[in-house]
């Protein structure tokens, strides 16, 4: 049996504070608990790290204690079913790290095809176009930054450029890809 993975028969635990701090309250922490076990399973099946499921569960749970408490202080409705509607939650935010997992998998191909100096001439063409498109929507600094680094700058000398430092230019450009990312309606955590 692997020393790394929980025995089955054993009890799922979780964190009392998710990774930026949010406490969850005692009767969604005993929910995250119940529904733990089936949580993991179903994101090893969905080929996402269990540590990673482990903090999406963390911040669901979190997340869920927040929306319950602002529940109770207005006249909405109470949760009828808590574990169903934590694991709801919880599939929300697997589904979308699964949809950033791969668009990063897409991204690493297309830069290995260009890499490998791909011999098919569509492939090249379609992968321009969705370079262009995704450069348009970008501001000019951000367009500029782009092409520098493509034609072989390091940030160091991009930096100079702009009289910031690298980590300040690598900074501005990785937000403006993060904000572009939330335009396009993919996760702005990668």
């Amino acid at each position: 049996m692997d020393r790394g993975a929980p025995s089955p028969n054993r009890s799922f635990r979780v964190s009392p504070m998710d990774r930026l701090g949010r406490s969850i309250s005692p009767p969604v922490l005993d929910a995250a608990e119940k529904i733990g076990r089936r949580a993991m399973n179903h994101a090893e099946r969905l080929l996402i790290d269990p540590a990673v499921a482990a903090g999406l569960l963390e911040e669901a749970a979190a997340t869920v204690s927040r929306a319950i408490a602002s529940k109770s202080r207005g006249l909405q409705n109470d949760v009828r079913d808590l574990p169903a509607y934590l694991f709801r939650a919880f599939i929300r935010r697997i589904n979308r790290a699964k949809r950033r997992q791969l668009s990063q998998e897409g991204a690493v191909q297309a830069l290995e095809l260009t890499s490998a100096g791909s011999t098919d001439p569509r492939t090249d063409l379609e992968l321009k176009i969705l370079v262009d498109e995704l450069l348009a929507r970008c501001d000019p600094v951000t367009r500029d930054m782009f092409y520098r680094r493509v034609q072989g700058f390091s940030w160091k000398e991009i930096a100079m450029s702009y009289g910031t430092s690298h980590n300040a230019a690598k900074s501005r450009f990785s937000q403006a890809l993060r904000r572009l990312g939330a335009r396009l309606g993919l996760e702005s955590d990668l």
